[in-house]
């Protein structure tokens, strides 16, 4: 399972293409083979999949009951404007305009990774989001992972 890790500032330039950073580069060795996939975030912000971790996902969604209008109408939410990139010679990737908009992206971003894909976030709105911390973390992390057994000592 892909694990990707680090938190990048980065630029888009004026045609919307972002440089991806070496060091994150590195950690995607087949995104030059076969390419990445974005769409948008629960929030607004996009997310960026390596095209094998989009698959997977894919495929979950193809067993979904498409009977139930819940299940249809996730389905076509999660996958809208969801598209290709492809790393051009640079190692830049062109995002498309109709994502940038929804996630109010242009200028300064943040690449955040978690687990298997890559957050793509306005820088401002990013700041926003860890500015609001919670204001005991703790409590947070003891109502999400307390009742799992193991999950600070990695049994």
């Amino acid at each position: 399972m892909t694990q990707l890790l680090g938190e990048f500032d980065c630029k888009l330039d004026a045609k919307g293409r972002l440089m991806v950073p070496a060091s994150l580069k590195k950690q995607l060795p087949e995104a030059e083979r076969d390419g990445l996939v974005i769409n948008r975030g629960f929030e607004k912000h996009l997310v960026i999949y390596p095209k094998k971790v989009w698959d997977e996902i894919v495929a979950d969604l193809s067993k979904l009951n498409q009977y139930e209008k819940k299940t249809r109408e996730f389905i076509r939410f999660f996958t809208r404007g969801a598209s290709e990139l492809t790393l051009d010679a640079s190692g830049r990737v062109l995002l498309p305009k109709s994502l940038l908009e929804f996630a109010g992206i242009s200028g300064d971003v943040v690449l955040a990774c978690q687990f298997n894909k890559i957050e793509v976030w306005a820088k401002s709105a990013y700041d926003d989001l860890l500015d609001n911390e919670p204001e005991n973390f703790a409590n947070l992390a003891e109502e999400v992972m307390g009742g799992k057994k193991g999950a600070a000592d990695g049994e």
